[in-house]
């Protein structure tokens, strides 16, 4: 078997794995979008061009989390959609 080997470590940002990856044309879901990780792990996606769909529980956090986004990289396809993986309905 291979040892897959990376320059990052535990104290890389998400920003950083990201840097010079394109994908413009993409579409990216995230969950958990509107609080933490979350958050930084649709701002490094929407940096690389993707269209990113945040998915959250919360849709007005989800909303305002989707501003920031927009307003930090300058990508306007972010889109919020509930997800609440609790409700079975």
């Amino acid at each position: 078997m291979t040892q897959i080997t990376t320059p990052f470590g535990r104290h890389s940002t998400a920003a950083e794995v990201a840097e010079g990856i394109d994908l413009s044309g993409k579409q990216a879901i995230v969950t958990g979008a509107a609080s933490g990780i979350g958050v930084e792990t649709a701002r490094a996606v929407a940096h690389t061009g993707a269209e990113v769909t945040l998915a959250v529980r919360n849709t007005d956090a989800g909303t305002q989390t989707a501003a920031d986004i927009t307003a930090t990289t300058g990508n306007q396809n972010i889109h919020v959609a509930q997800l609440d993986l609790t409700d079975r309905a």
